[in-house]
C-alpha cells in the first residue's frame, strides 16, 4: 500500500507563544518518531502542500470570516482571535498549507494515485465553524477537503468521521444542513465546546463519552453507532479528523484511550471503507498534546493506513 504524507514547513512556524500546547513542537515530535520507524520507509509518499485556494476555503468558509483572518495577521509578534486561539506572522501561510494539504491529499487519494493519506499539519480545524474561528482552529481543514471531493470530483456523498477528544462542532456547523456529508464522532462530555449532544440526526451521530471512559467505551460506540451509520448512507470517501487528546496521557482532557485504540479504529475504518469506497481515505491531524503519547499514537495510526504490521 502508499500512504501520501503531506506537511509544510509553515506548520512549523504557526506559535501562539510559550506555554500554549498547541505548539511545533507536536509535529516535531510527530516526525522523529515516523523517521525512527523503518517499515515506513517505503510506504509513505512524502509531498509538501500546496496552498488552498481562496474558491476552495469560500465553500466551506464565510468570505467575511477569511477576510477578518487576513486582516488581523501581524507583522510581528501575536494577535489574539480568541481567548485560545492567536496568530503569529507565519499563522496565515500555516492555515492555508494545512486545508492545502487536506486537498492535495483528496486528490491525489480520489485519483488513486495513492491508497490513502495522512496530513501532518498544524493548526488543527475542526473547531473552526462556517463563520468562525476558535479553539485552536482557523480554517477548517477537513471540512474544506470534504467539500472539495464534493465539488471537484463529483462525489454524492462523503463521511468525517472524528475521534478527537472535543467535539468538532465546527465540522458539524458547516455540514448540519448538507445532506450529502454524515459526520460521526466520539468526544469527552462535559469538556470544551461543550456542544454535540442537542441529539442524534441520521447524519450527525455524536457519541459522547463521560470522563475516564476507556478503549471498551470508544470501541463500543465505534461498533454499535459509528459502524452501522456509515453502512446505511454509504459514503464515497472517508475522511478522518484525527485528534489524539483521548489518549490516556494526554493532559487536557480525562479519557483513557491508548495507542492500541488508534491502531483499531483506524482498522475498523479501513475495512468499512474497504466495503462502502473503494478504501478512500484522507486523514488529516487534530488534537494530542503529549508529545510522547501523541507521537506514538500517530505512528500507530499511520502504520496501519500504510498496511505496516503493528509487531513488524
Amino acid at each position: 500500500m502508499t500512504t501520501a504524507w503531506l506537511s509544510h514547513p509553515s506548520c512549523l512556524l504557526h506559535d501562539m507563544g510559550a506555554g500554549h500546547p498547541e505548539c511545533p513542537d507536536r509535529l516535531v515530535a510527530i516526525e522523529a518518531r515516523i523517521e525512527r520507524d523503518a517499515a515506513l520507509a517505503g510506504c509513505l509518499r512524502r509531498e509538501t502542500a500546496p496552498a488552498v485556494t481562496r474558491e476552495q476555503i469560500e465553500r466551506a468558509h464565510d468570505r467575511r470570516l477569511i477576510d477578518a483572518l487576513e486582516r488581523a495577521s501581524p507583522s510581528s509578534g501575536l494577535r489574539q482571535i480568541d481567548p485560545d486561539t492567536a496568530m503569529n506572522p507565519h499563522t496565515l501561510e500555516a492555515i492555508r498549507h494545512a486545508a492545502g494539504a487536506a486537498v492535495r491529499a483528496t486528490d491525489l487519494v480520489a485519483r488513486g494515485e495513492v491508497d490513502n493519506a495522512f496530513c501532518a499539519v498544524r493548526p488543527p480545524g475542526h473547531h473552526a465553524e462556517h463563520a468562525r474561528a476558535m479553539g485552536f482552529c482557523l480554517f477548517n481543514n477537513v471540512a474544506i477537503a470534504a467539500l472539495h471531493a464534493l465539488e471537484a470530483h463529483g462525489f454524492e456523498r462523503v463521511a468525517v468521521v472524528d475521534f478527537d477528544v472535543h467535539h468538532g462542532n465546527g465540522t458539524e456547523d458547516i455540514f448540519r444542513d448538507d445532506p450529502r456529508v454524515m459526520m460521526v464522532s466520539t468526544f469527552q462530555h462535559p469538556l470544551y465546546p461543550y456542544s454535540g449532544i442537542d441529539g442524534r440526526g441520521e447524519r450527525m451521530v455524536n457519541v459522547p463519552l463521560p470522563s475516564g471512559a476507556d478503549g471498551r467505551a470508544f470501541r463500543a460506540a465505534v461498533e454499535q453507532e459509528w459502524l452501522p451509520a456509515l453502512e446505511a448512507f454509504g459514503p464515497q470517501m472517508l475522511f478522518i479528523s484525527a485528534g489524539f487528546d483521548a489518549h490516556r496521557d494526554d493532559q487536557l482532557a480525562s479519557l483513557a484511550l491508548v495507542e492500541d485504540d488508534y491502531d483499531w479504529v483506524t482498522g475498523r475504518l479501513m475495512g468499512a471503507a474497504d466495503r462502502l469506497c473503494a478504501g478512500r481515505i484522507v486523514s488529516v491531524l487534530e488534537g494530542g498534546y503529549s508529545l510522547p503519547a501523541l507521537s506514538r499514537s500517530v505512528l500507530a495510526h499511520v502504520r496501519r493506513l500504510a498496511g505496516v504490521a503493528q509487531d513488524a
